[in-house]
C-alpha cells in the first residue's frame, strides 16, 4: 500500500502534509479502499476555525456516507474543487491530486503518526 513517508497521520485514516503554518489534508488509500468507489466530497466548513476531532465535511462511497474528521485544529481556507468534477481523485490519487482542504494550523499536532506507525495500525 502506498503511503509516502513524507506525510503524517492520523488513527481516524486522514493525512497531513504540513508546509510552514499550512496544511493540506485528505483521507488515506486505505480509507478510500475500505469506502470504495468516491462519488462525492462536500466540505462546507470553509473559512471556519474547526477544532482537532470535529468533523469537517463528508465523502460520499457508491454504499455509504462517512464524516470526515479534522486531524489538526486550524482555519479552513480552501477545498479541492477539483473533486467536484473528479472525485475519482480520491480514490485514484489520493495524496496528490485527491487533497480534499488546506488548512491554516492554529493549534498542536504532535499527536499525528508517522508512516511507520500508520502501516502498522493497519497492518501493512
Amino acid at each position: 500500500m502506498n503511503l509516502p513517508a513524507n506525510l503524517q497521520y492520523t488513527k481516524e485514516h486522514e493525512w497531513v502534509r504540513i508546509e510552514g503554518d499550512i496544511a493540506y489534508i485528505g483521507i488515506t488509500a486505505y480509507a478510500q479502499d475500505q469506502l470504495g468507489d468516491i462519488v462525492y466530497v462536500d466540505i462546507n466548513t470553509i473559512g471556519q476555525e474547526v477544532a482537532a476531532g470535529e468533523v469537517f465535511g463528508t465523502v460520499e462511497a457508491v454504499k455509504t456516507v462517512s464524516d470526515l474528521f479534522m486531524p489538526i485544529s486550524g482555519t479552513v481556507l480552501s477545498f479541492n474543487e477539483t473533486l467536484n468534477t473528479n472525485p475519482d481523485f480520491v480514490n485514484s490519487d489520493p495524496y496528490d491530486k485527491g487533497w480534499m482542504i488546506t488548512v491554516k494550523i492554529s493549534g498542536d499536532h504532535s499527536h499525528l503518526i508517522s508512516q511507520a506507525e500508520y502501516a502498522k495500525l493497519i497492518g501493512a
